[in-house]
């Protein structure tokens, strides 16, 4: 059983091909990497996938569940969880209040009129843990205007797990980073447990090839290369359109 099955995919905007054909599996447990040049298609591949835009053609199975027609939360329910490369968190919110969001999203709680949600004693608990676990505790009363950009990518991680995904896409984790806050973010996501399949967007290529286990390339829209990290580094047309050749 794969965890991620693309078949020939396509996505098109009007007349703009923005994906054609693309095909690939991903195995439970995998680090799989997506690069490509800018135009490539990645992050309409994410979004095709996760249901921002709806597939032109082709299917999406998850974990043997075709989600091609599902809405994107209903994705989300199944175990589909995502980031995305520029942080979309409540600025005027606590890192707490934040993290009790995303949790209270993944509970089928409703709206009880006159309940005050500190009567959800387990909701408040896991948030607390996910923070804890993640090394974010002394930070969880600050509001997340006042956060470092670091900090605020790595919320966002933590939202992405509150729903304790199966499949993870993380949409260029480490953009817009310093060096410093890059080695903070990549250490997390090296530190999930291999009980999530995860799908990896990366523009910096040593951190990339350094979490990737497979790397599936794209230019163009369509799916050129596929291998392991000895196998993309020496393909004549990676290096041609994206790694640069000397």
């Amino acid at each position: 059983m794969t965890a991620l099955t693309v078949r020939d995919l396509s996505r098109s905007f009007g007349g703009v091909k923005a994906l054609t054909s693309v095909s690939f599996t991903v195995e439970p447990g995998e680090r799989r990497l997506v690069i490509g040049p800018n135009g490539a298609g990645k992050t309409t591949l994410f979004n095709t996938i996760a249901g921002t835009f709806p597939a032109s053609a082709g299917s999406i199975v998850l974990f043997e569940r075709d989600i091609t027609r599902l809405a994107s939360y209903e994705r989300a329910r199944l175990g589909l969880a995502r980031t995305f490369q520029i942080t979309n968190l409540f600025q005027g919110l606590t890192v707490f209040e934040n993290v009790l969001l995303a949790v209270q999203a993944t509970e089928d709680i409703g709206f009880a009129l006159g309940r005050p949600m500190t009567t959800y004693r387990h909701l408040y608990d896991k948030a607390g843990r996910l923070l804890d676990t993640w090394g974010l505790a002394g930070v969880g009363c600050q509001m997340v205007k006042h956060l470092s950009y670091g900090e605020r990518r790595q919320v966002d991680l933590i939202l992405a797990l509150a729903g304790s995904p199966r499949v993870l896409l993380l949409d260029e984790p480490t953009a817009g980073l310093s060096a410093a806050e890059s080695v903070r973010v990549v250490a997390m996501v090296r530190s999930l447990p291999r009980e999530i399949t995860i799908l990896m967007i990366e523009h910096d290529m040593d951190v990339a090839l350094d979490l990737a286990d497979r790397i599936t390339v794209l230019h163009l829209g369509q799916l050129i290369a596929e291998g392991d990290r000895d196998m993309i580094r020496s393909h004549p047309q990676v290096n041609e359109i994206y790694l640069g050749t000397e």
